[in-house]
């Protein structure tokens, strides 16, 4: 079904856009052909041209090759200027000052000042109001019998956490919650105009907002911590700190709302891994990680940038343009991973790029498999008879390049009543 249009478009020397429909609908069967038969190829995401790399191997590479980097003014053997391919209005240009967008050493003295918060140690000390979080919803799904679980369970439990340890009054979580929401959703399509003339600044006003009132009035969260922290007699700059905090919204808690959605899915479309879980619960650890790599919810990293003309699988890939590593492909490599269509919850090894790889792997990893640990294993301890409220043909991802995200999750709790 995809070969023939892929065919065309690659034949007409058209990129493929990634962002038709059909492109997220069909995304493993496009990666199963990508992997086998065009493992570079043009893309185009909204207005963006790109090149795509899909082997295991391959993203790798691009992840550490010093041919390769993330901040686009280096690879055009600049010193400064802006990091993004796309100007940004001067109220919201901190954005670019986030460390997801710098190469060493700008990249590691950002990441060394808040690398405390999110050590397995720090993270291990939130287990257990993640626990109480879990079942506070879960307590509150008791007399339902239908919901829509990413909106009613998913998306509630990392908003709770990341909230707490920024110290966000409970009376602004609604406002975080939409502001993020507005993110991720806005950087597709004709959006993305949108989102970079007026929603950014509304966002950029809320993070700033929060930051002076954490300046004034400093707490026992990151945030304060991050304002006071300090390495080897440096600071964060007031535009570095509304990068980290945008930083971590996003990442710190909309990828877990999909991990632990997309989790719910994969577990109920193989009842044997379920079971076997239940037989032994020390796999759930091993678990959450085959869900990453099976149907994890990030599957494009921010795409590097080439210093030299690179030549890969008799395509050159030119000085200066932008190579997005899709780790979700890269995930589901026959070189990398026996039988990777196959969802193992014992696999091991299980070395996947769903956290991206060398000087970028995922700050936030700890929290994410903590947090979708508790919350998946609470659901189903306590929801035992869960099933799917609509066919899984019915479920609509979103089409959203570089995600795979359900828009909603409606499911059979299996006890109590509608309300």
């Amino acid at each position: 079904m995809m070969e023939p249009f892929v065919s065309r478009a690659l034949a007409a020397g058209r990129p493929i856009r990634m962002n038709d429909p059909d492109f997220a609908r069909h995304k493993y069967e496009w990666y199963r052909w990508m992997l086998e038969e065009v493992p570079v190829c043009r893309a185009r995401i909204s207005l963006m041209k790109l090149d795509v790399v899909v082997r295991y191997e391959d993203c790798r590479m691009v992840l550490t090759d010093e041919r390769f980097v993330r901040n686009r003014a280096r690879a055009r053997g600049k010193t400064d200027g802006s990091p993004l391919p796309f100007p940004l209005p001067r109220s919201v240009a901190a954005v670019a000052r986030s460390m997801i967008l710098e190469d060493d050493p700008e990249h590691r003295r950002l990441r060394n000042l808040v690398n405390k918060a999110f050590t397995a140690r720090a993270v291990g000390r939130l287990s257990n109001r993640v626990e109480e979080i879990s079942h506070e919803r879960l307590d509150d799904l008791e007399k339902r019998a239908r919901v829509d679980l990413m909106e009613a369970y998913a998306r509630p439990i990392p908003t709770r956490v990341i909230s707490e340890m920024i110290g966000l009054p409970r009376a602004d979580i609604r406002e975080l919650d939409d502001s993020v929401r507005v993110l991720t959703n806005g950087f597709s399509g004709l959006g993305i105009l949108r989102t970079l003339l007026f929603d950014l600044r509304a966002v950029n006003r809320f993070v700033r907002a929060l930051i002076a009132r954490k300046r004034d009035d400093p707490g026992d969260d990151i945030l304060s911590g991050l304002i006071e922290a300090e390495e080897a007699g440096d600071r964060l700059s007031e535009d570095e700190l509304v990068a980290m905090v945008f930083l971590l919204i996003v990442a710190g808690f909309e990828t877990t709302v999909h991990l632990i959605t997309n989790g719910v899915r994969t577990l109920l479309e193989h009842r044997d891994q379920l079971d076997r879980l239940r037989a032994q619960p020390e796999l759930w650890d091993s678990a959450v990680e085959e869900i990453v790599r099976y149907r994890g919810p990030v599957h494009g990293t921010k795409p590097q940038y080439a210093r030299e003309d690179v030549r890969l699988h008799g395509v050159t890939i030119r000085r200066g343009t932008p190579v997005m590593p899709l780790i979700g492909a890269a995930n589901h490599d026959p070189r990398a991973f026996e039988k990777p269509d196959v969802f193992d919850v014992a696999r091991s090894p299980n070395h996947h790029l769903g956290f991206g790889f060398g000087a970028h792997f995922c700050l936030g990893r700890p929290l994410a498999l903590m947090e979708t640990r508790i919350a998946l294993r609470n659901l189903f301890e306590r929801h035992p008879d869960l099933a799917l409220g609509v066919d899984p043909e019915e479920l609509v991802i979103a089409n959203l390049p570089g995600w795979h995200r359900h828009e909603h999750l409606p499911v059979v709790l299996g006890s109590g009543r509608d309300s």
